[in-house]
């Protein structure tokens, strides 16, 4: 078995936990969330799989809306579609997150809400697509959000994502996303 296979192989079999996860430890509440989502930037395209934790708190309530957030564990796969600026040739990353997420909401936590995040990604490798280079598998990752939460607790939101090291070390291009995102609270 090739080393690309084992890696996505190991991928596959870590997504496949994640999506059980919620399934073993709804019942206390370790998890409380789960999404599903897909992004796309210069010759790049995303699928990502999520779950959360609300953290239960609000801050600045007033009005019937308040501060709050969530942590947010994520497994994604890039796809790029110039890999070393070839129109063509792939690369496939990748990439495991945790983000912290403040989120400006509704006290009953339905309707519009806007977010905000920024948080630690590791990248299977670096990234080298388009004329965008990263020069290190530990990239900041940072997004701003707006959403909408129906009744039957179902989410969809659309948010911006930016992945670069902070330019800690050259090159830093990084690399932006448009992401949509479905999720459901249980």
């Amino acid at each position: 078995m090739s080393l690309l296979n084992m890696k996505l192989s190991a991928s596959l079999a870590a997504l496949a936990v994640m999506a059980a996860a919620p399934c073993a430890f709804a019942s206390d509440k370790v998890i409380d969330n789960a999404s599903l989502e897909f992004g796309g930037g210069a010759k790049v395209q995303m699928v990502r799989f999520g779950v959360q934790k609300d953290w239960n708190q609000r801050w600045f309530q007033s009005n019937g809306t308040h501060l709050s957030g969530y942590w947010d564990a994520s497994i994604a796969q890039w796809r790029g579609n110039a890999y070393q600026n070839v129109d063509g040739q792939h690369q496939n990353i990748t990439n495991i997150g945790f983000t912290p997420v403040f989120r400006f909401q509704a006290d009953d936590m339905t309707g519009w809400y806007g977010e905000a995040g920024i948080g630690v990604n590791l990248l299977s490798k670096r990234y080298d697509n388009d004329s965008n280079r990263l020069s290190t598998a530990f990239q900041f990752g940072d997004h701003l959000g707006v959403g909408y939460v129906f009744a039957n607790q179902w989410d969809v939101g659309m948010k911006i994502q930016h992945f670069s090291n902070g330019g800690y070390k050259k090159p830093n291009s990084g690399v932006d996303f448009l992401v949509l995102k479905v999720s459901r609270a249980f």
